[in-house]
């Protein structure tokens, strides 16, 4: 029996998938990304088992977040399975706008599910989305520039040793620049690496009575630090650059370190689109000794909408699409590298996936977050790199318009900081926090 046969016939041994039954048509929304139009090359073998047939909406991230968001919202019955994100799954779940996914079968090991996916895709310990695959940030770097500057990456490095190395990377007569950060803003550019990087500098978004942070001597530490050190190793224009620019400058080879998703860690080695594939190393995001990383947590998950007239096929498809026997499917036609990554232990258990250079790091970038307790000190809401509040999106955007804007010269440190106390101040209390 071939490993592709037995990774199809192993498939029925997810509970019900293989049961006769009234065959429905689904219709999923989802984003334009390569793992999922992937699956959707892979979902003859999901309508093969169950005679269900499936009909996809396929949209960029923006058009989607706000296409399922108008639509949840309004019970509007379009879709009967989303793909949605850490960020609105538990704001959702809490409305009891999603179907909870408590009752999946024992052969599905809702337990293999790594606890930190689990973990922010779960209201009260119970699940209302199925992690499709999840991500967390780390260090790319140069490893011949690190050589040259006479360094040794650790795994785990500080901010210090990281802005130490970038500097002595920089070489800006050769467009060689220490690191490359987002600086672009919006919520889920600038703002996610800076709400996660001020975690580690001991900052946060809120105190426990919902009061903004951003007037406290952390927050002005993390937002001076990051822009002092941008200034000094970063790209020019860098507050325009988000995460698609960066990953842009790095494959040039113009940047000796970048913080960014684990995800980028397969194009960043590829030979085909980077011209430095084979000189990159990985380490953790950096601290600065108390004891939380600047690395942030995230997952496109697929969950079901409340109100679908077509929940139990809506959960065949969750368990087939998110199982162990999914990912051997992958594996099988698209090789290990190519398998949605940062969902479930046993694919880090797996010594083919094991070769793959990036998957330990990715593993230990993700179990170093957790988004029940993202801070030094303690806060009332749920998230590493947002706060699981609905109105975090507006503001966090504002508020990175402002960070932007400093990083650009524009306005000071405290002026930004400033405007950002006084704008979060003004949306929580007429949003009656």
């Amino acid at each position: 029996m071939t490993f592709h046969t037995r990774a199809l016939l192993g498939a029925c041994a997810v509970a019900a998938l293989c049961v006769p039954a009234t065959a429905d048509t689904l219709t999923i929304a989802t984003v334009n990304n390569g793992d999922m139009i992937r699956m959707q090359g892979l979902t003859k073998d999901f309508t093969d088992k169950t005679g269900h047939t499936v009909e996809w909406v396929t949209l960029e991230e923006n058009v989607l977040r706000q296409r399922v968001t108008q639509d949840i919202a309004a019970k509007g019955g379009q879709f009967d399975i989303m793909t949605i994100g850490m960020y609105e799954t538990p704001i959702w779940g809490k409305q009891d706008w999603l179907v909870a996914l408590d009752d999946l079968p024992a052969s599905y090991d809702t337990d293999d599910i790594l606890p930190a996916m689990r973990g922010g895709l779960s209201v009260d310990g119970t699940l209302y989305a199925a992690p499709f695959y999840g991500e967390s940030s780390m260090i790319m770097y140069r490893t011949d520039l690190m050589e040259k500057a006479g360094l040794d990456m650790p795994d785990a490095p500080t901010w210090e040793f990281v802005a130490d190395a970038a500097r002595k990377m920089t070489d800006k007569d050769n467009e060689i620049y220490g690191i490359c950060l987002r600086g672009k803003a919006g919520w889920g550019e600038n703002m996610a690496f800076l709400t996660a990087t001020g975690n580690a500098f001991g900052a946060r978004w809120f105190d426990e009575d919902w009061k903004p942070q951003f007037d406290t001597p952390q927050w002005k530490e993390t937002l001076s630090f990051y822009i002092d050190l941008m200034n000094e190793a970063g790209p020019p224009g860098a507050s325009t650059n988000g995460f698609n620019e960066n990953l842009s400058l790095f494959q040039q080879g113009k940047c000796g370190m970048w913080i960014d998703a684990t995800v980028a860690a397969s194009f960043v080695t590829n030979p085909d689109d980077s011209t430095v594939a084979d000189k990159v190393g990985f380490a953790l995001a950096p601290d600065t000794g108390l004891g939380k990383r600047g690395n942030w947590l995230w997952a496109w998950a697929l969950a079901i909408p409340a109100g679908t007239q077509k929940e139990a096929a809506a959960k065949q498809f969750i368990e087939w699409a998110t199982s162990k026997e999914y990912l051997e499917l992958v594996a099988a036609n698209e090789g290990w590298a190519n398998v949605p990554p940062g969902t479930r232990t046993s694919l880090y258990e797996n010594p083919e996936y094991a070769k793959v250079p990036f998957a330990k790091m990715t593993l230990d970038s993700i179990n170093s977050a957790d988004p029940t307790d993202p801070t030094v000190d303690p806060v009332p809401y749920i998230g590493v790199q947002f706060v699981a509040i609905p109105e975090f999106a507006g503001i966090a955007t504002q508020v990175g318009q402002e960070f932007s804007a400093a990083l650009a010269g524009q306005q000071t440190v405290d002026e930004a900081l400033a405007k950002a106390q006084t704008l979060t101040a003004e949306e929580m209390e007429a949003a009656g926090y």
